[in-house]
């Protein structure tokens, strides 16, 4: 879809730090995860929440009372008064929650605030009543391991989406554990000078508990990955060329960001510019090719923004399995060396929902450091789906 006027004011999209799985993060509901680092980042900002006037949550794994989400998360951060969508669509949450966004701002409903905000940690098992079944047991699901489990579609794994992407493309083993060593020297970038890049767009967590408070300033979790500890390990499927280094993590975390009208947005970032967003994309291929859908989602997110792959200066993905990286400049041209400058959600973890939006910051602040250009952010979704923006940054 095409947006001929919406835009982020810079330095208004913004995200937490990612905790590992079971990890700091593991008993804090998302939704009061999103509550603290919202207020933190729009106060940090100068934003008033009384000038929000819509709000669009975006969340993949149910916490209690999310029932009430949007609403209550805006009441709770000062924008009583505020009310919109919630939407979840796994992976592709962040794209998709801008996507409705962009909408609204489009159609004329003023400033729009997206949090997208997980916990993939200690996710609910749900209980569906089977009255008809040997004994009215009922049918159980986890929610988070199952989905990781199964594509109800393909009948298959991601990870087996993975290996069957790198089969088809003749991915060697060397390939996949080459590209991840580079995707971890482009995170350590992000972690020098004190974590210097990081801090542009990152919010600190900080939560009050009984006794003291629950802080977390910097990612969790996160593993070194220098090729030549990870050629050790072993695959994690027989006969696979991906090992547990080279496929991402689960995560906890939440981001965010002020969608409003290109002059409001200038207005909003204090002559600092606008990060103008032109297009999105979505995709769809064919059973168990999940890697592969970041690639036409991308090409229908250009198209619609007027663009092509020749004319964008970075691309951030997400990108659960190495694969999907190197089948992406397989088919684009556009080499990987020149993808993810300082790091993906190979590295740092994917809390699902939230994960788009931090790679659409660090895609953000990569361009700012630039002095503006198109950016292109890009990644694969639950089954074989895939979902993309380019963003313009300028004055």
């Amino acid at each position: 879809m095409q947006y001929p006027d919406v835009a982020v004011p810079l330095g208004s999209c913004w995200s937490s730090p990612f905790a590992k799985w079971q990890g700091s993060l593991a008993e804090v509901s998302s939704l009061d995860l999103a509550v603290a680092v919202t207020s933190r980042a729009l106060a940090d900002r100068g934003i008033d929440p009384a000038q929000l006037e819509g709000i669009v949550l975006g969340w993949t794994v149910p916490q209690p009372e999310v029932f009430y989400g949007a609403p209550t998360v805006a009441a709770r951060i000062g924008a009583t008064g505020v009310s919109g969508p919630m939407v979840s669509q796994a992976c592709a949450t962040s794209v998709a929650a801008l996507h409705a966004a962009a909408g609204a701002v489009t159609a004329g409903a003023g400033t729009q605030l997206v949090v997208a905000t997980d916990r993939t940690s200690n996710g609910p098992t749900l209980s569906w009543p089977a009255p008809s079944g040997m004994g009215g047991a009922p049918v159980n699901e986890h929610w988070v391991l199952h989905s990781f489990e199964r594509d109800p579609w393909a009948g298959g794994s991601m990870i087996a989406a993975g290996e069957t992407v790198a089969r088809e493309m003749g991915t060697t083993r060397g390939e996949i554990d080459e590209l991840t060593a580079l995707r971890w020297e482009q995170y350590t970038a992000a972690l020098a000078e004190d974590r210097a890049f990081q801090k542009r767009y990152m919010v600190p967590v900080v939560i009050a508990k009984r006794r003291g408070e629950l802080r977390l300033d910097a990612d969790e979790g996160v593993r070194p990955k220098e090729l030549e500890s990870i050629g050790k390990l072993n695959a994690a499927t027989p006969d696979g060329v991906h090992t547990f280094a080279s496929q991402t993590h689960p995560a906890d975390g939440s981001a965010g960001a002020i969608v409003t009208t290109t002059d409001r947005a200038r207005e909003l970032s204090g002559g600092e510019g606008v990060v103008r967003i032109l297009g999105s994309g979505f995709a769809r291929v064919g059973k168990s090719r999940m890697p592969q859908a970041p690639v036409p989602a991308a090409l229908t997110a250009l198209r619609a923004a007027g663009r092509e792959i020749g004319d964008v200066d970075a691309v951030t993905t997400h990108n659960p399995f190495a694969v999907n990286d190197l089948y992406f400049a397989a088919e684009t041209g556009f080499g990987v060396e020149k993808m993810n400058a300082y790091g993906c959600s190979l590295v740092f973890g994917h809390p699902q929902g939230p994960t788009g939006l931090r790679s659409i910051a660090e895609l953000i602040e990569t361009l700012r450091l630039r002095g503006g250009g198109i950016g292109l952010f890009t990644g694969c979704a639950a089954g074989d789906t895939g979902a993309a923006l380019v963003v313009e940054v300028g004055d």
